[in-house]
């Protein structure tokens, strides 16, 4: 007889392993389903943020372009007040007029 233990009868030892194989790979495939699953999670988050932030900042570049078109405009009135004969027409449409003009006061006939 051969040296095995009595009570014991020589069964195959690879379904023992195979069992634990399938155990670890059955938790292994759980850790990747729940990682992929809170991956693509994450990524739609952050996919609908950056959308977000991306409408945010084209409506500022859009109100920020509009400021340099209003700044402009008004550097360009301000150098404009530099100019005496400027400053004569806008006092001119406020009624104002040098000592030795004399106003054309203009009637529209009403037809």
């Amino acid at each position: 007889m051969g040296k095995t233990p009595v009570g014991r009868s020589k069964a195959p030892t690879h379904q023992g392993k195979s069992a634990g194989a399938r155990r670890r790979l059955m938790l292994w495939m759980t850790f990747m389903i729940v990682f992929v699953i809170w991956a693509g999670y994450t990524f739609l988050v952050q996919n609908a943020q950056i959308s977000d932030k991306s409408s945010h900042l084209a409506t500022q570049q859009a109100s920020k372009v509009d400021t340099l078109k209003k700044l402009e405009q008004l550097k360009y009135e301000v150098s404009r007040l530099n100019d005496p004969e400027y400053i004569g027409q806008l006092a001119r449409k406020k009624g104002y007029y040098l000592p030795e003009e004399t106003p054309i006061q203009v009637e529209e006939s009403g037809n």
